[in-house]
């Protein structure tokens, strides 16, 4: 997350490099940014280009800056649910198909690695991020979503297919893990996590990457239904 940046001096990546990074979970509501200095110092960029675009989350409410002691910059979690009819219905099934395309080809390598080269730290991070799902609502159950398959990405042990799944969640996530309101049931996939982690557990790649795209193309279905509820008189 805070890896330097390939074009040093721009405040809109190191913008959109914090929103993925809230917008995804990785960084919690009401957690504390490290000081401007030391983002600075992370992203390779000067201290005034992390103060432009810390104003830049301020202005999104996606940060909270207090003064004094115990003062700095602080999280602040989207509270407002997603628009998921207005955004399924911009979409074409042609849209669909292509971002699930590429996601099960990187999803499903990952779980694949995952489950060859994950460690007990690894998978127990899977279960709790499974747990996650079963109590969770709406947007919430949209981040926990995204939040295991990041796992399962760090799990993989590869940079690159981690750096793809990061991309791919930040350009698409939030199509693909779309919480469609009375169309939703978490049951199902809470329990397509539970074998997913299972396989990753008993270092079966084969069976956690068959799963995991299966997973993912469920998803897909699920959002070509709804999709069709919206578009079809």
């Amino acid at each position: 997350m805070f890896a330097p940046l390939d074009q040093v001096g721009r405040a809109e990546a190191v913008a959109a490099r914090l929103v993925d990074a809230i917008t995804l979970g990785l960084l919690t509501d009401a957690e504390q940014l490290p000081s401007e200095a030391e983002l600075a110092t992370q992203f390779g960029v000067a201290t005034v280009t992390v103060r432009e675009a810390l104003v830049s989350l301020r202005e999104q409410g996606l940060v909270e800056t207090r003064r004094g002691r115990g003062g700095g910059s602080f999280v602040r979690a989207p509270r407002t649910p997603y628009s998921w009819r207005s955004r399924l219905r911009a979409v074409s099934l042609s849209d669909l198909r292509d971002v699930g395309d590429h996601y099960v080809a990187i999803a499903g390598a990952a779980a694949r690695l995952a489950a060859e080269r994950s460690s007990p730290e690894d998978v127990e991070r899977l279960r709790l991020a499974t747990e996650d799902l079963r109590t969770a609502h709406g947007a919430e159950a949209a981040r926990a979503e995204r939040h295991f398959h990041l796992e399962v990405a760090a799990a993989a042990q590869s940079p690159r297919l981690t750096h793809q799944e990061v991309q791919l969640q930040s350009e698409h996530g939030g199509l693909l893990w779309l919480p469609l309101g009375e169309y939703e049931t978490h049951a199902e996939p809470y329990a397509e996590h539970l074998v997913i982690t299972a396989a990753i557990a008993d270092a079966d790649g084969a069976r956690a990457r068959q799963l995991t795209e299966d997973h993912i193309l469920g998803a897909l279905d699920r959002l070509a239904e709804a999709h069709l509820r919206l578009v079809t008189p």
